[in-house]
């Protein structure tokens, strides 16, 4: 098996990193507009709106929103076969409870399809990708409410019903499982938009959240395909492999449950549309009470996924802290240090054999085919003569695209496409940065926000090039 001419050798972006426009067009105060620029080992705060002379980053990002039709023309050079991004929510419904949706953020991304497939790119849409109305949160306390189901199926319908004729390929909710480090306030914002009081159950929320989400995602599948049966609907998530730090049998069965609460019961619901019976017994051992209903269960059985579409980055390694039997996952206390691997200037531990592993137990457990659809490579850039050499980004790529063919190659396994995180300079979701670039394309704005916003090709822009070109065979 090797990779077929249809592979979908692309890029990913989320709007909210790269559009700015945040309040042309009729868009609406998304969850991303309300946090402010952080940095490496410095959170970024959540305000409570929009404040004066607070810096928010994903205000005017690398203005993508004015500067698409250059992006897309350079994307034509590079030869992408397609470019992930999302639909931002709030340019659809500006607070997210409205039933009618709003024209000009809808005619946007027409035009922005448009601009795509003209030059010959498949566009491959999330749905939900950390930017939902900043409004649900205010008024209805996030996806902690069960309304929320119904704002999103309406949403969903809005979005699958105009662009039934561009978009092929689509996701639900962005890295869904990134929740389950749920002692983080950042990760179950993003995810969920909600924000947690005092003294409350943290786990048993998040996880009342992601119910709820899941469900509107099966929704979101079974209408998608009942308006264009021939839709490829997929899940993402951010699957991270975790290893055992020895063969001390508890090391082994703390990796193991680390990764049925971390990766497993997510995948399950959204692949096999049930909850495995593993996370039945977490439920009930923790004594969380959820609102799951029999409706709820018939829903989730009947719209499951048609692939598996995830971020790759690094792996963990785990080791037991004493807790027998039931080895409950903790980040905090049980994720250790790889001394094998190297890491990023930002701590992200390299590791492309994992990606390999990765696929091989995804496609193992579920059977299905999956898209890498993000990976790359965080990493401070330095102009030198008008040229930008990062070798060190073409290193980590061609290593994790030669894993990728190896699976596929030697595994057997099916992959649909590979989409590198950042094809273009982008705000980092987690810290706010530009200095954290990512991009094979430049994008002159720093920290600060100042800059002049001129694109420009990297090294690494022209060895991708070949690499499409060339099938993935010459890295």
């Amino acid at each position: 098996m090797t990779i077929s001419k249809d592979f979908l050798w692309g890029g990913a972006v989320a709007a909210h990193q790269i559009e700015g426009g945040w309040n042309e067009g009729g868009k609406g105060i998304s969850i991303a507009d309300v946090m402010t620029a952080g940095k490496h080992g410095v959170e970024r705060k959540i305000t409570d709106g929009i404040l004066d002379g607070e810096n928010y980053p994903n205000h005017e990002a690398i203005d993508f929103y004015h500067h698409y039709k250059e992006d897309v023309a350079m994307f034509k050079k590079l030869g992408l076969k397609c470019f992930r991004t999302s639909i931002a929510w709030t340019r659809i419904f500006p607070l997210g409870d409205e039933l009618e949706p709003n024209e000009a953020g809808l005619q946007f991304y027409d035009d922005l399809f448009d601009e795509l497939l003209k030059n010959g790119i498949e566009p491959v849409i999330t749905l939900s990708h950390f930017e939902m109305p900043y409004h649900l949160v205010k008024k209805y306390g996030g996806w902690r409410n069960r309304k929320l189901i119904t704002f999103f199926k309406n949403y969903a319908t809005v979005c699958f019903k105009r662009y039934k004729d561009k978009v092929k390929y689509w996701m639900t909710f962005n890295e869904i499982n990134n929740q389950v480090h749920y002692q983080r306030d950042f990760s179950v914002f993003t995810n969920s938009g909600i924000i947690f009081k005092e003294g409350e159950n943290r786990e048993e929320i998040a996880i009342q959240a992601a119910h709820y989400e899941l469900v509107a995602s099966a929704l979101a599948v079974q209408i998608g395909h009942q308006i264009n049966p021939e839709f490829q609907i997929g899940c993402m998530l951010g699957v991270v492999p975790v290893y055992p730090y020895s063969c001390n049998p508890e090391d082994m069965m703390s990796a193991t449950k680390a990764m049925q609460i971390r990766n497993g019961w997510y995948l399950d619901v959204h692949c096999r549309g049930q909850y495995p019976r593993y996370m039945e017994k977490y439920i009930e051992r923790k004594g969380f009470v959820l609102d799951r209903t029999d409706e709820d269960f018939k829903i989730l059985q009947q719209g499951t996924v048609d692939y598996i579409g995830f971020s790759y980055y690094f792996t963990f390694v785990n080791k037991a802290h004493h807790n027998a039997p039931n080895f409950d996952y903790n980040e905090h206390t049980d994720k250790v240090k790889n001394e094998y691997v190297q890491a990023s200037d930002w701590g992200w531990q390299i590791d492309p054999l994992g990606l390999r592993y990765d696929l091989n137990w995804l496609y193992d457990h579920y059977q299905l085919p999956l898209f890498i659809v993000e990976n790359g490579l965080g990493a401070v850039d330095e102009i030198s003569n008008q040229q930008i050499q990062d070798d060190y980004r073409i290193e980590y790529l061609k290593a994790h695209i030669q894993a990728m063919k190896d699976a596929i190659e030697i595994d057997g396994v099916e992959v649909m496409g590979y989409t590198p995180w950042g094809i273009i300079d982008l705000v980092s979701a987690g810290t706010g940065e530009m200095k954290k670039r990512y991009g094979l394309i430049y994008v002159d704005k720093d920290n600060n926000g100042t800059g002049t916003l001129k694109r420009m090709k990297k090294k690494s822009f022209d060895w991708y090039k070949q690499v499409i070109e060339s099938q993935g065979e010459i890295l």
